[in-house]
């Protein structure tokens, strides 16, 4: 398969980043966390914790404590929706976004390293 990656590659590729992200950052989150994060970035906002729960197939509760801890590492922040009160809208922070692409980076360079 011509410029695209067998599945082994992938599979080293992700645990590559995975173990750089381990070893490099102060931040580990979890997967689900880390869906939530790339959510919130990669996708075009508004975000709320409800369509989050909704889209991650997991309860409101489920996405505030991935919430709560992100918050506190700066890299997310809430606030609820001043035009409908049940709303919680996700914000996206400079922080996460260059946690973000700190995170690019490394799958960028470690893709290359798979380069014949």
């Amino acid at each position: 398969m011509p410029g695209g990656l067998r599945p082994s590659q992938a599979l080293h590729l992700w645990h590559d980043v995975t173990f750089d992200l381990v070893r490099d950052s102060e931040r580990d989150l979890t997967n689900r966390q880390m869906a939530v994060l790339l959510t919130v970035y990669l996708e075009p906002p508004p975000h709320t914790v409800r369509g989050l729960a909704r889209k991650l197939g997991v309860t409101k509760p489920v996405i505030t404590r991935a919430l709560d801890t992100m918050g506190r590492l700066g890299l997310l922040s809430r606030k609820r929706d001043d035009t409908d009160r049940r709303n919680v809208l996700v914000h996206r922070t400079l922080e996460g976004a260059l946690a973000v692409e700190r995170l690019g980076d490394i799958v960028v360079a470690r893709h290359r390293e798979l380069q014949p």
